[in-house]
């Protein structure tokens, strides 16, 4: 992997995006979304991770954040480990999942593939960190992390999106704590 897509410098803010194998539209759900909610807000809790913004899509998120006290690299690492595992059981249990047995089958399939895995693989090896460098950089980021459901047309406003810190930026509060900076939207 080129040196581009790593995290060089634990003091920087990073912008973040993961997805899901084969784009999988896992998180249509409120209760694979809570999982990746819940662990990202243990990670918050326990790990020292700093959210500054976020977007949980249907196949994928984005994310600005930051930490000074653990490697960026080993809370995503564990996130992804942790939420793998939990929404692989989730599907399995849920009784009314109509898709239940294909998912189970792509994620074994994209794990069969992969000899870091063991016998499944919910999310692409990759989340391709990109270091904060200016404040434009930062305005043009928090901008694509919050219009993302409204270019996909879920919402028409970001702040609409539960699954969102948009809300934060526009005087509410979200499912996440976030560690809030000057930022406008347009």
């Amino acid at each position: 992997m080129s040196r581009k897509y790593k995290f060089h410098d634990n003091d920087s803010l990073y912008f973040i995006s993961y997805a899901t194998v084969y784009w999988l539209d896992i998180f249509i759900r409120e209760e694979y979304n809570n999982i990746w909610v819940d662990s990202t807000r243990y990670c918050q809790d326990t790990k020292g991770l700093e959210v500054y913004a976020w977007c949980l899509m249907t196949s994928h998120v984005h994310m600005i954040i930051g930490s000074e006290s653990t490697k960026l690299s080993d809370i995503v690492r564990d996130t992804k480990t942790y939420t793998s595992g939990k929404i692989r059981e989730a599907i399995y249990d849920h009784n009314t999942e109509s898709r239940k047995e294909w998912l189970i089958w792509m994620m074994e399939r994209a794990g069969k593939r992969n000899g870091n895995n063991g016998n499944h693989q919910l999310w692409q090896q990759h989340n391709q960190p990109i270091e904060i460098k200016t404040h434009a950089m930062l305005e043009q980021k928090m901008n694509y992390i919050h219009m993302n459901p409204v270019k996909a047309g879920f919402v028409s406003e970001p702040e609409h999106w539960k699954y969102s810190s948009a809300i934060d930026y526009s005087g509410g509060r979200g499912l996440l704590k976030i560690h809030g900076i000057d930022y406008r939207h347009d």
